[in-house]
């Protein structure tokens, strides 16, 4: 079942639950720390940098040192959180990052790091967590993934393949963990206001040299790496809603939010390759490449 922006009406669960958040230190991942705080849940906020986090720890809401990527910082903090609270209802696999640029000029190693982060550290943290849901017979697992998975462009085809990925892990993960009373959630998110964009724009000025092949199409390129940020969804918006469904005593199993979240989707559906293909050359002004340079 797929939920769209205007499905908000439900009857939420009152009781208060134990919610796990990655990436913190900015954007959604805090917005959803404060607005699962307000709600009355009990929340670990995480990220690599705890001081990024030392406002959201002042407001009650528990920090903790979580770098994703790393098996014993992984390991550490779940035993903590479990040590403390008992359980982990809620898991919210949301740190993430977006590697824009051309996939001729991006070095393995990034592409890499780019899955490091955005797809094996979520199947690392479901491998850790699920267990303890596993034994009480509960529990609801949300990957935030992209509407950037289903709807590809150019100068972002590692973002948007790891974010495919994502999608196609949940769907995996959700099968398998059905028959153990748990639920999988695949969150699509579609423009949301965030530092996204300024993050993604310093990533891209780290290999597109002088001597790239699509050096002259630097705008383009920096034009897809703040797409996000026009005509955003505000991150409070975006948490409230989420917060809302995740809330349910039956999430859905697919929730877009988000400016274009659904507009994008219908668009790579329904219209014809070839069409899109040409659609998003002359967007990005690809025909306009300098072959021979």
């Amino acid at each position: 079942m797929s939920v769209g922006t205007a499905s908000l009406g439900t009857i939420s669960m009152s009781q208060s639950r134990v919610v796990l958040i990655t990436g913190c230190s900015s954007g959604i991942g805090r917005a959803l720390a404060q607005a699962f705080h307000h709600r009355g849940d009990q929340v670990w906020a995480t990220a690599r940098n705890l001081s990024a986090m030392a406002d959201l720890k002042a407001q009650g809401i528990h920090t903790i040192r979580l770098d994703v990527t790393d098996d014993e910082s992984r390991n550490a903090a779940i035993a903590h959180i479990l040590q403390q609270s008992g359980s982990i209802d809620l898991l919210i696999n949301n740190a993430g990052y977006g590697l824009m640029g051309p996939l001729l000029d991006i070095p393995i190693d990034e592409l890499r790091q780019q899955f490091e982060t955005n797809v094996f550290a979520i199947n690392a943290l479901i491998q850790a967590v699920a267990p303890s849901m596993i034994e009480r017979g509960s529990g609801t697992i949300a990957n935030i993934g992209s509407v950037s998975g289903i709807f590809v462009t150019p100068f972002a085809g590692a973002y948007c393949a790891s974010k495919a990925a994502v999608h196609a892990l949940s769907d995996a993960w959700r099968l398998e963990l059905a028959p153990f009373g748990l639920r999988v959630v695949t969150v699509q998110p579609g423009a949301i206001a965030s530092q996204f964009g300024n993050t993604a724009s310093q990533v891209v000025h780290r290999f597109l040299t002088s001597t790239s092949r699509y050096h002259s199409l630097e705008s383009s390129i920096q034009n897809r790496a703040n797409a996000s940020q026009v005509d955003a969804t505000s991150t409070e918006d975006f948490a409230a809603q989420l917060v809302n469904l995740l809330s349910r005593n039956q999430p859905p199993s697919q929730i877009r939010i988000g400016k274009k979240s659904l507009q994008l989707t219908l668009l790579r559906r329904w219209l014809p390759t070839p069409l899109l293909d040409r659609l998003l050359m002359g967007k990005f002004n690809l025909e306009r490449i300098n072959k021979s340079q």
